[in-house]
């Protein structure tokens, strides 16, 4: 059954449409915003998927506005689909107290805790219900279709997503991930709250952790690029350990790190096209 999405705001971009909606979430249980863009090929029929994951204090907006890639979607025909970072008006207690924890920081988990986990069920989110909305018929996703990529902690999240359901996502690809958060500050606060205190909770939704305990999940490869001037690089992110994972996995890994770039959307917006070309290479085009 089609699920009902109210339609905030729609613009016309490269022949296509940017949209942005908000739902009623079963899986959060609240209502729930995201964002698309519709390339002009959708009008013929379903297209491939490319799922981004923003990072910290981001909304479903933020990619759509800065990344620069709806030119190129429009031209490859594949649809970008944006959700929110997190649930909004849980009313946890303490979720309004630091940016890195609870609004705009639900690090794509299910929350287990007592306190979190009614509401902070973003890997349930994205995996299956906004999946599902975007692949369903509502709109013009191809299911058999789908990739899935991000920035910092929502380049954990797609790693996470995807190392977790290789067959319901092709491709990954990331930018400046937090490749190990079990070993870094943001990783550990969030995970300590919303799974808690037994570090072996933590394995399922740590990227390394998840690579070493499989082999070459992704035979064509994964992309990462790291800025080598990322303010968070050497205490949050630990691209190395990933790196090593991959190895010891037997997975193609391309970790590209980028002189002079830091962690914003300047960096992400220069290798976008890059990231797209890599995803589409491996989806394949809409049918002509």
């Amino acid at each position: 059954m089609p699920v009902a999405l109210e339609l905030i705001s729609q613009h016309r971009c490269f022949g296509g449409t940017q949209r942005y909606y908000r739902h009623e979430s079963a899986a959060i249980g609240l209502p729930m915003r995201f964002s698309v863009y519709v390339p002009p090929q959708a009008e013929h029929g379903p297209v491939p998927v490319l799922f981004y994951l923003a990072g910290l204090t981001c909304t479903e907006e933020t990619f759509m506005i800065k990344a620069g890639a709806q030119r190129l979607a429009a031209e490859l025909g594949v649809m970008l689909v944006a959700p929110d970072t997190s649930p909004r008006g849980a009313n946890v207690p303490g979720e309004d107290e630091s940016w890195d924890l609870g609004t705009g920081a639900g690090f794509y988990v299910d929350a287990t805790t007592p306190a979190w986990r009614d509401h902070y069920r973003m890997y349930s989110y994205v995996t299956d219900e906004l999946h599902g909305i975007v692949t369903g018929g509502t709109l013009p996703g191809d299911a058999s279709r789908t990739g899935i990529f991000g920035h910092s902690m929502g380049g954990h999240g797609a790693l996470v997503l995807a190392l977790r359901n290789p067959g319901k996502f092709r491709s990954v690809s990331a930018f400046a991930p937090i490749a190990a958060p079990s070993l870094c500050p943001w990783g550990k606060k969030a995970f300590g709250a919303y799974l808690g205190d037994n570090v072996q909770d933590w394995a399922a939704y740590d990227a390394s952790a998840l690579m070493r305990g499989l082999t070459r999940p992704f035979p064509a490869g994964i992309l990462i690029d790291q800025g080598e001037s990322d303010q968070f690089l050497a205490e949050q992110l630990y691209p190395d350990v990933f790196e090593a994972a991959c190895a010891a996995a037997d997975q193609p890994l391309t970790l590209r790190r980028q002189a002079g770039y830091d962690h914003g959307y300047y960096f992400i917006s220069t290798f976008i096209e890059d990231h797209i070309r890599f995803h589409v290479e491996r989806l394949g085009k809409p049918a002509a």
